[in-house]
């Protein structure tokens, strides 16, 4: 597998080695044009087509948070296999205190995409923006271990710990911006929400909200030149559409579910990867609404679906059955919670809990029918595909579930009483996605803990697990956590993704990650595509 090249002496390259590199890298007609390089010299085009785009290019709102920006950097990166390493700090951190300080030298020279030069105030300004409970970001709870950073000169930053956090070296890829530009802007509603300026290998040139998204090298970048100089990332909801365009040649790339992605194996220009996920499909059920409040209809839904006919069916196999948050193969996962299919057991539940069978097949209780609504994203094919089988599965046991298309913003404002076929799961500590899956401090927060759900037990396992050192203490954390999803669900968990992407076969160092849900964008075989060389 080939790691994410960080590179800390090495000069760049001369200009006319880099047009050598890119005279083997072609492209077809874009939806995004190449244009020129500073030197003049004309820069190829690589073309992504992606179902969405983010909403913010700021990491102070959260851009970025896990990794993988073209436009910024942390001060760590991942690699191939998500291992640590340096990117902006010259090594791992410095940890002490018993796990609560943690020291950070930064790397000599670097600028940011605008000429002027990195510092520890810049490191600082945005860890404590981040923090600063007047930013919208609603990913600041998994910062909740910091209780101070600071630098000391302008190389050094050292963070303090509330507590000892394992994962804290984890949470530090988190891009770094400039305060210079930033922070004379109201970090909500600034330009540089649109008009990024970070340290990273591309700057962006344009960016036509719901159309494309538009980069090219940074000249002032820190790394090796990149032979990739300029790409575009088309914003093409439709599934079919972005395959359509994909076999037309109007894009070198996408990310396609797997039945469209199996319509290109036998396409010898193109190749196809698949990468492992921790990306899950579950359906939220609202522990305030009228019919999902009741833990006996949560309980019988979990037994009464067929996962494994969701993976062979809908996945065409590229995927494995949910049984919780954290995939089989997670060495978190706790061992003999997997639910079979299991209609009569459904039956039973419900039945013991007063769930008599009604009209049209519907049962009922002191008059008020097993009947919800569950909404899934409009032009999410797979997110359908897994809801309409939902509701067939919930149909046999006597539950009805009404299946609807709907926009975010029609969506959002009914998290807490309806259900959502929703789409999350984060790489690397169970802590990452679970807290903020679970927590009942985090519920209407955003898409944090969507299902509304409130487990006394589970929130004190959750902060155990948070603030634990003992690997064996957090594990059994987790296990408890594991466990009484089983026996008090707030969601159905159906299904882990593997996610699928086909590109023209024309490059060398393609590589994929082990990828949390949010993928397309900036996970994928271009996840390190200032790395791509083209094939000799």
């Amino acid at each position: 597998m080939t790691a994410r090249r960080i590179h800390r002496t090495r000069p760049l390259r001369s200009a006319a080695a880099a047009a050598a590199f890119v005279a083997g890298v072609s492209a077809c007609s874009a939806p995004g044009d190449g244009g020129t390089d500073d030197g003049g010299e004309a820069a190829e085009s690589v073309v992504i087509g992606v179902g969405s785009e983010p909403d913010t290019l700021s990491p102070l709102l959260g851009y970025g948070k896990d990794g993988n920006s073209k436009i910024f950097d942390g001060l760590l990166a991942r690699d191939t296999d998500l291992k640590l390493e340096p990117a902006l700090a010259t090594a791992l951190p410095e940890i002490a205190d018993g796990g609560r300080t943690y020291t950070y030298t930064l790397r000599d020279g670097v600028k940011f995409s605008d000429g002027e030069p990195l510092t520890s105030a810049d490191v600082v300004y945005t860890y404590r923006t981040v923090l600063d409970e007047k930013t919208n970001n609603t990913a600041r709870s998994e910062l909740d271990a910091v209780q101070n950073v600071r630098a000391d000169g302008d190389d050094t930053v050292v963070f303090t710990l509330k507590y000892p956090y394992a994962p804290f070296a984890d949470r530090t890829v988190l891009p770094i911006v400039p305060e210079h530009v930033a922070g004379r802007q109201d970090p909500n509603t600034g330009e540089f929400n649109t008009e990024p300026v970070g340290t990273g290998p591309y700057v962006l040139t344009h960016w036509s909200k719901g159309e494309k998204l538009g980069f090219k090298a940074n000249p002032h970048y820190w790394g090796d030149r990149p032979a990739v100089k300029s790409f575009t990332m088309a914003v093409i909801a439709d599934d079919n559409v972005r395959a359509t365009r994909l076999r037309s040649g109007d894009l070198d790339g996408a990310v396609l579910p797997p039945n469209l992605a199996a319509t290109f194996e036998k396409d010898d220009g193109r190749r196809t990867y698949r990468a492992r996920s921790y990306d899950f499909r579950a359906v939220t059920l609202p522990t305030g609404g009228k019919v999902t409040g009741d833990r006996a209809i949560r309980r019988a839904l979990d037994a009464a679906v067929d996962r494994q006919a969701m993976v062979d069916k809908i996945l065409d196999g590229a995927g494995r059955p949910a049984y919780g948050p954290l995939p089989v193969d997670d060495p978190w996962y706790r061992r003999g919670i997997e639910r079979p299919h299991d209609l009569a057991g459904a039956e039973r539940i419900l039945d013991g809990a007063g769930w008599k069978p009604g009209s049209g097949g519907v049962r009922a209780k002191d008059g008020q029918r097993a009947s919800f609504t569950l909404y899934y994203p409009s032009g999410d094919k797979v997110r359908q595909d897994h809801a309409l089988a939902y509701a067939s599965d919930a149909k046999k046991a006597g539950i009805e579930v009404k299946v609807e298309g709907a926009t975010w913003e029609v969506i959002e404002p009914r998290l807490s009483t309806d259900a959502v076929l929703a789409g999350l799961g984060s790489v690397g500590d169970p802590d990452f996605g679970l807290y903020t899956l679970l927590h009942s401090s985090l519920a209407g927060d955003g898409f944090n803990n969507m299902a509304h759900y409130a487990n006394p037990a589970v929130d004190e396992a959750l902060d155990t697990g948070r603030r634990g050192q003992d690997p064996s203490e957090r594990a059994a954390a987790y296990d408890r956590i594991q466990q009484a999803l089983v026996d008090d669900p707030g969601y159905t968990f159906l299904t882990h993704i593997d996610h699928l992407y086909v590109l023209a076969d024309r490059w060398d160092a393609l590589t994929t990650q082990l990828e949390p849900h949010e993928h397309g964008f900036a996970s994928g075989p271009w996840w390190n595509i200032e790395d791509w060389q083209p094939k000799k």
